[in-house]
């Protein structure tokens, strides 16, 4: 990064959940925000009280990002808006719905390709476009840790979050020197609702190190690797130890009474 070029992070799905967390965290280290929403921009309360105590400058912006274009002009829009390319892009939006071998089919599989893969590897790609001579940024791709021992649920999210994580390398390859491209792989961390209090606790027991990742485990290991300038092309575990593990289900089918 040159000197004169402001820490400036592009958080799509920056607004909610995982993302804002991880938005909060780099707000506290003094980076500028651009945060994406599919259909709104509007930050939670908690993200939004800690944007006005770090009083960083932020941005909303809305993308579809199943809209054919969507990506790479939500690159431009940012660096448009800040005057410069974000100098760091977390690609933490993503599709999630269930599916199996017997209910697979085209369209759904499409559909999680486009948004897991398709779309953070264009976002890669526009901001390498846009890097002047001697600018120096990073690009995390938040990941899943069923990609490195993964059941038969959920196929269509699992088989495109797989093959971001091996994007992840490849995409380090081919944007250096002025783009580092790493991964966060997380494990259970923010449940819903199909998930009790006590299936939590039976999970988190569960794991290899005796609990389960919290969000602000995540966005730590995010921010480290924005700032880690000799690292590229890696895949970092924030999983409870959850990947060393084969489990026969996705955690909502386990732990239940």
């Amino acid at each position: 990064m040159t000197a004169d070029l402001a820490k400036l992070a592009l958080v799509t799905g920056g607004c909610r959940r995982l993302g804002a967390r991880i938005a909060e965290r780099l707000a506290a280290s003094g980076y500028q925000l651009a945060l994406h929403g599919h259909s709104d921009s509007q930050p939670d309360d908690q993200l939004m009280a800690a944007l006005e105590k770090t009083g960083v400058r932020w941005q909303g912006f809305v993308a579809d990002f199943a809209a054919e274009g969507a990506a790479g002009q939500l690159v431009e829009d940012v660096a448009d808006h800040f005057g410069h390319a974000p100098t760091l892009v977390v690609n933490n939006a993503s599709l999630f719905e269930y599916d199996d071998l017997g209910s697979v089919n085209q369209p759904t599989m499409e559909h999680h390709f486009r948004i897991n893969t398709v779309v953070p590897t264009l976002i890669t790609s526009r901001l390498s476009g846009l890097l002047k001579s001697g600018d120096r940024a990073a690009v995390v791709h938040i990941l899943d840790q069923r990609v490195r021992n993964p059941n038969g649920d959920q196929l269509s999210y699992t088989i495109s979050k797989q093959a971001l994580a091996e994007a992840v390398r490849t995409l380090a390859r081919a944007c250096a020197p002025q783009l580092r491209v790493n991964g966060v792989a997380p494990g259970l961390t923010l449940p819903t609702q199909d998930y009790a209090p006590a299936q939590m606790t039976r999970l988190a027991e569960a794991m290899p190190l005796g609990r389960l990742s919290d969000p602000e485990d995540i966005a730590e290991a995010v921010r480290f690797l924005a700032e880690a300038p000799a690292i590229t092309g890696q895949t970092v575990f924030v999983d409870g130890g959850a990947h060393l593990e084969s489990y026969d289900r996705d955690f909502v089918f386990l732990g239940k009474d």
